[in-house]
């Protein structure tokens, strides 16, 4: 069965999925005789139609709503485990509600791992809860707002934000959040805070009073209450995002000008705090050159053996797919490879931390891969090799 005409039983029009009983009451024979057949069908189905190679499948419910999309190097393996998950379990939970299920083969394991985050990217199926994200990633978001804000958070949206990331560690990197805004004097309050910049024309005179604490101490440029311009603002939110890029020093120039200030004045146990405060900031800094290092070293040709010799060429840049292509077996196959690499690695790609939503989920997989699959990095080709000899060792 090919991966263009996925497989697929259909069901028999009865609802699918336990029926209302109460609890600790035993269903009659009756009620449970047609979903146990329907079961039985289903996995006669996959007896009869699956393969043991690499895909993608999908568990459909009530309308053809997609339940769960799920890959495995071995489809018909993996499908027939659901029949003997033990009630209670995920598993058991999905079969019992579904009333198809489609698969379709891939050349490889990678593949199947693309598809699979394709397919629930598309569907947002039920019980896919999230692509096996590691929780303990998180970002930097610099906010889209008349006063950006620096924050952490744990996903990335499409909201216009710069996101700077993945980092591990949200205590650490909270801490070192705090530091550029204090630093840099930038508002740490909600988005629903009044903005009132000191160049706004107000027909009434109103002088707005801070919202908090933080400007007296010199730890923000109070927007909230004309204590800034919105040009000085903006200057301070550039500064954030280059030194986020890895592009500038200067809260840490700060922080070390107060610290010998400090210490000139005797002042040595302030001077030990903000020689802390440098040191966190360091190793974030640190963190983010070696990230900026991490996703460059994406960038390569991967050659992937596949099923029945279906082997296949990844074109991956800065951790995300930019093409996919046969393996080459003539020597125009291996020019149009050439001339597409060509293509896909001279083009401009701002080399900025900052990731894009889209991107997020693509280059945590593929870097995940590769530190559990070290030996595929033998499969690759850099791209700036002079010519291209695919490596399929």
């Amino acid at each position: 069965m090919s991966a263009d005409a996925p497989a697929r039983l259909d069901a028999p029009r009865h609802p699918a999925g336990p029926t209302a009983t109460p609890p600790g009451a035993r269903q009659s024979p009756a009620a449970a005789a047609p979903r146990a057949g329907h079961r039985q069908r289903l996995r006669a189905h996959i007896r009869a139609h699956a393969e043991n190679r690499p895909g993608i499948y999908r568990m459909l419910g009530p309308e053809d709503s997609v339940l769960y999309v799920g890959k495995s190097i071995r489809i018909r393996t993996r499908l027939l485990s659901y029949f003997r998950a033990p009630r209670g379990e995920k598993a058991a939970e999905i079969i019992a509600n579904t009333r198809r299920i489609e698969w379709d083969y891939t050349p490889s394991e990678f593949a199947a791992l693309l598809g699979e985050l394709q397919q629930i990217r598309r569907w947002r199926p039920l019980y896919n809860v999230e692509h096996k994200r590691d929780r303990q990633h998180c970002f930097i978001k610099l906010t889209r707002e008349a006063a950006p804000r620096l924050l952490v958070t744990g996903t990335v949206s499409e909201d216009g934000a710069l996101y700077y990331g993945p980092f591990r560690g949200q205590r650490r990197v909270h801490d070192a959040v705090r530091e550029i805004a204090d630093v840099l004097q930038l508002r740490d309050c909600t988005a629903s805070t009044p903005i009132r910049f000191a160049d706004q024309i107000d027909l009434f005179g109103y002088q707005p009073p801070p919202r908090c604490i933080r400007p007296e101490l010199r730890r923000c440029l109070a927007p909230c209450a004309a204590g800034c311009t919105r040009s000085s603002y903006a200057e301070q939110v550039e500064l954030a995002r280059r030194f986020l890029e890895g592009d500038a020093d200067r809260p840490l120039q700060l922080l070390r000008e107060r610290m010998h200030a400090a210490a000139e004045r005797l002042q040595f146990e302030y001077a030990a705090s903000l020689r802390d405060r440098i040191a966190r900031l360091e190793a974030v800094r640190q963190e983010l050159l070696a990230l900026r290092g991490a996703i460059e070293d994406l960038s390569f040709l991967y050659t992937v053996p596949g099923h029945a010799g279906d082997a296949r060429v990844y074109l991956i840049r800065r951790g995300t797919i930019r093409d996919e292509l046969p393996l080459p077996h003539s020597p125009a196959d291996h020019q149009r490879l050439a001339a597409r690499a060509r293509q896909v690695f001279r083009a401009p790609d701002p080399s900025s931390l900052a990731v894009e939503p889209d991107r997020v989920a693509e280059i945590l997989l593929i870097a995940r891969w590769f530190r559990l699959h070290p030996g595929e990095r033998a499969r690759t080709t850099p791209p700036d090799a002079p010519s291209i000899t695919l490596r399929t060792a």
